[in-house]
């Protein structure tokens, strides 16, 4: 059954079912995204009933990707990016090659030709940009090392991909399928769109920090909160749409640089907050939109393939991303989540295995594993994100190499500007602005100072000063160590919250037993029982904070 208005009621009837079951999916101790897949099976064509629109389905879908990677963009700086390009470029690449090979290999013994098996291969290498952000960032891990090395392998990941739908049509004749006569040579094609992808992030990078950031002051000034959020929707989509078609590039990295030139200007943290609810919107379209291709029909024609094909995505290339992250010296932590944000395949997939059909190098059977997998993949995702601390734990326990693994610094979160460690800093546990006037002023002092904050914010404000800081929160012993508490000669707390700052005065101590502690008190008589505790001195509430902290701090250096 069709509707009269296709859009409206796809809209409306795709979100109400998102909502009844992702509400029922809650209950049942579930990620909300199945309710919202399940939602997206019930109004697709293989269902009966109400049937949406699949193509402005799709087209919402885009939109939620060009909103998610902006918002990424916003949080994730050009230096971030680059230190994390020795681990995500050659581990993408390899990543995605040993995806491709298994997924070609697994195509050829169920029948599929050649051609059409490394096009099936290819699109079990690329990872969800929606299903990686959102778990992420549910998590509180987009900010992290981990995190970061994830969406640059991600963007590695889309790069790659965007040159293989551009050489495919050229390369289909040869490969045993149909396609346009092509008179160019295959070289000038991939040096051409390498081409248009540098130029257009040249364009962003250099032109845009000087245009972009001062187009929306304008717009501030106006004092209209509709026209700000309508600017930031323009420079998300807007120049997501201007980098496709200009460019040839994808919607998804188009928006990434946008997001990316923005995060430099004073308007970075109001533009998230403007933008977050229409994020989370078309994100929920995205799934819905997925579940609409699923015909369920494939479980029972097809049950051997599509397991086959959920073990390579889930099993097979997720663990070559955390063997690969592991051989770079990288933390098991980091190595295991790395694993567990790359199990899955989506957006990419989808459009890779629908340019193979429409080159004869598909059929649709085969197109319905993709399908299926990527449900099935994004479906289990969350549980293998629930797996992580389990299975490092376990790890530790049964191999000796996993426990020293799980020991290393995390060189991507530790001190991203700097080569090297200072032997003897001081920890600064929270950023805030008592935090940030000590660090300034024992850094003035000669100090080598090290802050930890949860706020992305508050540590990228002591870098930009040239200073060292570690994103996370301080209760996990992997932030003290990545903040190298083995070395730090005092750890100083500017926090208010006394309850937070006992609980990572408790661990720090216990990691540390020698190490000297100044905290900061809420009352005098808490101060007065501070003072009485081995290594432990107190300021109270009484005094100037940043004052003080600094004075008791130099007292105690001497």
């Amino acid at each position: 059954m069709h509707a009269p208005l296709p859009l409206i009621a796809t809209l409306a009837i795709g979100l109400s079912l998102a909502l009844l079951f992702g509400l029922l999916a809650q209950r049942l101790r579930l990620p909300p995204l199945v309710g919202y897949l399940l939602a997206g099976v019930l109004i697709g064509p293989h269902t009966p009933g109400f049937v949406g629109d699949a193509a402005i389905a799709h087209q919402f879908a885009e939109i939620g990707v060009m909103l998610l990677m902006f918002g990424v963009g916003l949080h994730f700086s050009w230096k971030d990016l680059l230190a994390v390009r020795g681990t995500a470029v050659p581990g993408a690449l390899l990543q995605m090659a040993v995806a491709t090979a298994l997924g070609a290999l697994l195509a050829q013994g169920f029948g599929v030709g050649w051609g059409g098996a490394l096009v099936f291969g290819l699109s079990l290498s690329v990872a969800s940009t929606v299903v990686l952000l959102r778990a992420l960032e549910d998590r509180h891990e987009l900010q992290t090392a981990p995190g970061r090395l994830a969406v640059g392998w991600l963007v590695v990941e889309d790069l790659a991909m965007v040159i293989a739908l551009v050489l495919l049509p050229v390369l289909a004749p040869f490969l045993g399928g149909s396609g346009p006569s092509v008179n160019e040579e295959v070289g000038w094609v991939l040096l051409r769109t390498v081409g248009a992808v540098l130029g257009f992030a040249v364009l962003m990078l250099v032109i845009g920090p000087r245009v972009l950031p001062w187009l929306l002051w304008q717009v501030s000034r106006t004092g209209s909160r509709e026209l700000f959020t309508l600017a930031i929707i323009v420079a998300a989509i807007g120049l997501a749409f201007g980098a496709a078609m200009g460019f040839g590039i994808s919607f998804a990295l188009g928006a990434f640089l946008a997001g990316m030139v923005l995060r430099e200007s004073p308007f970075s943290l109001r533009a998230a907050e403007e933008s977050l609810p229409l994020r989370d919107a078309f994100a929920v379209l995205f799934f819905v939109s997925v579940g609409m291709l699923f015909d369920p029909r494939v479980l029972l024609a097809d049950p051997l393939p599509l397991l086959a094909v959920l073990a390579v995505v889930l099993g097979a290339k997720s663990l070559a991303a955390a063997l690969l992250v592991l051989a770079r010296g990288l933390p098991l932590r980091t190595a295991l989540l790395v694993a567990a944000s790359l199990a899955q395949i989506g957006e990419f997939s989808f459009i890779l295995v629908a340019l193979g059909g429409q080159l004869n190098l598909l059929d649709a059977r085969t197109q319905s594993w993709v399908v299926a997998a990527a449900l099935g993949s994004i479906a289990l995702n969350p549980a293998l994100f629930a797996a992580v601390e389990p299975l490092e734990r376990w790890l530790c326990r049964r191999f000796a190499w996993a426990r020293q693994a799980a020991l290393r610094e995390d060189a991507l979160a530790t001190l991203p500007d700097e080569v090297t460690a200072p032997q003897t800093p001081i920890l600064l546990v929270g950023l805030g602005p008592v935090g940030q006037r000590l660090a300034a002023s024992l850094r003035g002092l000669g100090h080598a100072v090290i802050g930890i904050d949860s706020e992305a914010e508050c540590v990228q404000a002591l870098r930009d000063t040239g200073g060292l800081a570690v994103c996370g929160d301080a209760r996990d012993p992997r932030v003290l160590v990545q903040a190298h508490l083995h070395r730090a000669r005092l750890l100083v707390f500017t926090l208010d919250d006394l309850p937070l700052a006992r609980q990572v005065a408790d661990l720090a101590r216990h990691l540390r037993p020698d190490l000297p502690l100044l905290m900061r008190a809420d009352t005098t008589e808490e101060a007065a029982r501070m003072a009485d505790e081995q290594g432990v001195v107190a300021v109270g509430p009484a005094e100037a904070w940043a004052v003080a902290l600094l004075e008791r701090a130099r007292q105690n250096l001497d």
